[in-house]
């Protein structure tokens, strides 16, 4: 899950939107945001967009909403849909808090979610007193196919979260990929038990968390999708159904990506999304097309373009 935002301006406002202050200069700046969700694997680049949950603030409210408030409306909804799904949550460092870890418990879902020393002071140290006393767990892995590449864990179980919930017990994860002088470090935190046998695969969801934005907001934003477009707010809620819009086309291309093999041929000669629905766009204004199977085929094996003739006969 994530919430990006989808409008921005300095002069216009909807009732669905909402409103940041610079403390220096007073300036006001209204935007919508969105709480956006999709089901990811860490081996695939395809991802399955979920319905969104609009972050907007309730009818005769005046703060702003906000990521935390908008889970807590998607949660029972979604196991609503899906009461028996298995699921693990992946999310960034806004997410590590004790409201919505326990949010996640009572609608029946796994973690690993980001966590960052500034924003919690009490659980590091309760860590770096666990690396003082060498009770951290170690593991050194060789890259399986760079072998400039180490992947170097620390991790420990049963960690309180924060002061004001010692009852709040989470598992820690520190990892770090190292190749040269070169380091990436990510920190999380789970409802797993971590051992030896797990650790790797728990890193693996953790990172995988990216997909939410690289693969899901990066292509509804730069390609074709328009995410942040402006297309007008609207009198109440017209922005909110365009980005439900946008969503579900892209619902549609990601499930063609997933089990249609013309669409993948497809998209494998042009490359880019946005030159496929450029072509498509241009075949569908200067053809009559009788499905979309042929526009795909047009594009893949190539198609007879006959002379182009007026209609006006005088």
């Amino acid at each position: 899950m994530d919430g990006p935002g989808s409008f921005y301006s300095k002069n216009i406002k909807s009732a669905s939107g909402q409103t940041k202050t610079n403390k220096k200069t007073g300036e006001k700046t209204y935007y919508q945001q969105v709480l956006g969700a999709a089901l990811i694997y860490p081996d695939r680049q395809e991802v399955i967009p979920l319905a969104p949950e609009m972050i907007v603030p309730k009818d005769g409210e005046t703060k702003n909403d906000c990521e935390r408030n908008a889970a807590k409306r998607w949660l029972p909804n979604f196991r609503q849909d899906h009461p028996n799904l298995n699921i693990i949550v992946t999310e960034d460092a806004l997410s590590s808090n004790a409201p919505h870890i326990r949010d996640l418990q009572a609608h029946n879902m796994r973690f690993v979610l980001g966590v960052k020393e500034g924003d919690h002071e009490f659980l590091y140290t309760h860590i770096y007193s666990a690396y003082a006393q060498e009770k951290m767990t170690e593991l050194r892995v060789a890259d399986p196919n760079d072998p400039d590449k180490i992947h170097l864990f620390h991790f420990m179980n049963g960690l309180p979260l924060n002061q004001t919930n010692p009852d709040l017990l989470i598992n820690f994860i520190a990892y770090q990929e190292i190749k040269g002088d070169k380091i990436k470090e990510f920190n999380w935190i789970t409802d797993f038990e971590v051992t030896l046998d797990n650790v790797w695969e728990l890193m693996r969801i953790g990172r995988a968390r990216w997909k939410i934005e690289n693969e899901t907001f990066n292509i509804l934003k730069n390609q074709g999708y328009n995410f942040e477009h402006n297309y007008g707010l609207g009198k109440q809620h017209l922005s909110e159904i365009y980005v439900h819009l946008m969503i579900l086309a892209f619902l549609i291309d990601q499930v063609q990506q997933i089990a249609c093999p013309l669409f993948r041929a497809v998209l494998n000669k042009l490359k880019q999304k946005k030159e496929v629905w450029e072509q498509m766009r241009s075949l569908f204004k200067s053809y009559a097309v009788n499905s979309i199977e042929t526009i795909w085929k047009s594009i893949v094996y190539g198609f007879n373009k006959p002379n182009l003739e007026s209609l006006d006969t005088s």
